[in-house]
């Protein structure tokens, strides 16, 4: 398995091995009854929000398929298959996925940069030119060859391309499953080549089950708030608690009520998660941020008690959303997003972004400068 994400630790599951995955029963049964059929599509576009478990449903169904693989299309395994997609953790092909040494199975994900110690921003072209060289070749346990790319955002114009050679021409007795987050650009050609699996945000529930298995420490009574703050991403719950969960949300909370004469202790917060190592922290704050704006928007527009993420905040909501029209918060959500995508982009300064975030609350010209 080529492309294995190089990270000197990882505190999560890796999607190979097999976490729980809830919530996607729907599209579970379409991928078991296309294998069933015979005429199971060449390529899958999974797409959806970040964190839902999409690269997790990618590696259960490429499982299912190359556990089938000696019964071929409609035999076998598949014949006498569950509705889902489960096989069994013993069986051969379970263990060589689990150990990323199954040798008709190809993922490639952002590699490890040796250099700069982190991740690369983009899937490089060398990738998808193995994945296409390993495509073609047969099948070394006489069934499937599946190729899974985490995911396609990711990849670079070069890369991008060579993934579409292979959607052109695809190989015999081969599948891509492209994981799709939906937040950046993707060619038409590679949509229009694939069968669309289109995943939605996990219910509340759902939500809440899956936090109690991969954050069993985490109090039953937070659990719920988080998953508001989640919008039904299990990975952005996760990031979240890694982050300071609901005391860093009071806290965005805290400074978003207060006014630019608080600027002492807006300074003081933007010092801490600008520090090194605080990466996390920064990252969870400035989307709580911008999400808080679009609540305040909506809260604007609508003569109703707000959703509250934590109880008792409605009224404190409500009495922020009355600062601004509608069309001002719009523009202000529009422009602090704007600048956010930025820093990103090209690295500006964080505690001068957290910052102006905060002081837009008062004079949202100050987001002019960026």
């Amino acid at each position: 398995m080529t492309g294995k994400r190089a990270e000197p630790e990882e505190k999560r599951p890796h999607p190979r091995l097999g976490p729980p995955l809830l919530g996607h029963e729907a599209a579970e049964a379409q991928m078991v009854e296309a294998a069933r059929s015979g005429r199971l599509a060449h390529a899958w576009l999974i797409e959806g929000p970040r964190g839902i478990g999409k690269a997790t449903l990618a590696f259960r169904f490429a499982r299912f398929l190359l556990a089938g693989a000696n019964g071929g299309e409609g035999g076998g395994l598949f014949a006498e298959a569950a509705p889902g997609l489960d096989v069994d953790p013993s069986s051969r092909a379970a263990q060589l996925v689990a150990a990323g040494s199954h040798p008709d199975l190809f993922a490639i994900e952002r590699g490890y940069d040796e250099k700069t110690k982190r991740l690369r921003k983009v899937i490089i072209a060398e990738d998808a030119r193995e994945i296409a060289e390993k495509m073609h070749l047969t099948p070394a346990e006489g069934g499937w060859r599946v190729a899974i790319v985490d995911a396609v955002d990711d990849l670079n114009s070069q890369a991008a391309n060579g993934l579409l050679k292979i959607l052109e021409e695809p190989p015999k007795r081969a599948v891509l499953l492209l994981v799709y987050h939906g937040a950046g650009r993707i060619l038409p050609t590679i949509r229009s080549r694939c069968r669309r699996l289109l995943l939605k945000p996990l219910e509340a529930g759902v939500l809440d089950r899956l936090l109690s298995t991969h954050a069993p420490d985490l109090p039953a009574e937070e659990r719920a708030p988080l998953a508001r703050l989640a919008r039904g991403s299990l990975g952005r719950a996760l990031d979240l608690i890694d982050a300071g969960g609901l005391g860093l949300y009071r806290q965005v909370f805290q400074l978003a009520s207060a006014t630019a004469a608080d600027a002492v202790q807006m300074q003081s917060f933007a010092d801490k998660l600008a520090r090194k190592g605080a990466e996390a922290a920064y990252l969870a704050a400035v989307d709580m941020h911008v999400d808080l704006l679009s609540r305040l928007a909506r809260a604007a527009a609508d003569p109703r008690p707000p959703a509250e993420v934590v109880p008792g905040e409605a009224a404190a909501i409500k009495r922020l959303a009355g600062r601004r029209s509608l069309d001002r918060w719009r523009e202000l959500w529009e422009n602090s997003r704007r600048l956010v995508q930025r820093s990103e982009a090209v690295n500006l300064d964080r505690k001068q972004v957290l910052l102006t975030l905060l002081l837009a609350l008062d004079d949202d010209r100050l987001l002019a400068q960026f």
